[in-house]
């Protein structure tokens, strides 16, 4: 069975238009401001409420969410949940390997002059090392684009893509992150998945009568 990129966009089309938007919108506003100005615009909007929040927020994005997805998944229909975890595991070791070969300081040590005008999360452990790109950005959008392909209602790519927006937004609030950092982990989980379920899902195995069923049928038996 062959699939192209082409037949990938096509199905996640609502998802991927509205996130091009996104994407030149952002590329606007680097160009315009620099790194400390955005920075410190995300920072000075904190508060109490987003103080709580927001860490459960950032937690959508970490592996946890994949793993958690593709057993669900299983249940129903291993296709699925290979898609799911294969695309998860691809973009996360692209990710890190990123990672380290940029080493690029994190907020809390470019900063590090300037520590008393920034706002923490009181009792988050905030890390050093390893900003760009964010991996917690990878892995959401990521998922994002296999759960879009996988529904039905095609719709559902739109609340999907800004629950993603959300996780990438808190990385900057809990100043693990920054702009860019979120911005290359987008286009990273996006592009890279895209090409993956292209390669994947056109795999004839993938479309066997047996991986179109899950546990829950294997169990009946």
């Amino acid at each position: 069975m062959n699939k192209s990129i082409k037949d990938v966009l096509y199905r996640i089309r609502p998802f991927f238009i509205l996130y091009l938007l996104v994407l030149c919108t952002c590329i606007i506003i680097k160009f315009i401001y620099t790194r400390r100005e955005i920075y410190f615009a995300v920072n000075g909007l904190n508060s109490d409420w987003a103080d709580v929040i927001m860490p459960y927020i950032t937690d959508i994005g970490n592996g946890f969410t994949a793993i958690i997805l593709s057993v669900v998944m299983a249940l129903f229909s291993y296709r699925k949940a290979l898609l799911l975890a294969t695309s998860y595991a691809v973009t996360s070791i692209a990710a890190q390997i990123l990672k380290f070969i940029f080493d690029a300081p994190r907020p809390k040590v470019y900063f590090s002059n300037e520590l008393s005008h920034i706002h923490f999360v009181k009792g988050l452990y905030i890390l050093s090392v390893h900003s760009f790109p964010s991996g917690h950005s990878v892995s959401i959008f990521s998922a994002t684009v296999v759960v879009t392909y996988l529904c039905k209602n095609k719709g559902w790519g739109i609340p999907a893509l800004l629950i993603a927006m959300l996780v990438g937004y808190s990385r900057m609030y809990l100043s693990q992150h920054f702009f860019e950092d979120v911005m290359a982990g987008s286009v990273i989980g996006v592009m890279v998945t895209i090409f993956w379920l292209s390669w994947l899902d056109s795999k004839q195995f993938i479309h066997a009568s047996k991986w179109s069923k899950g546990l829950i049928h294997t169990w009946g038996k």
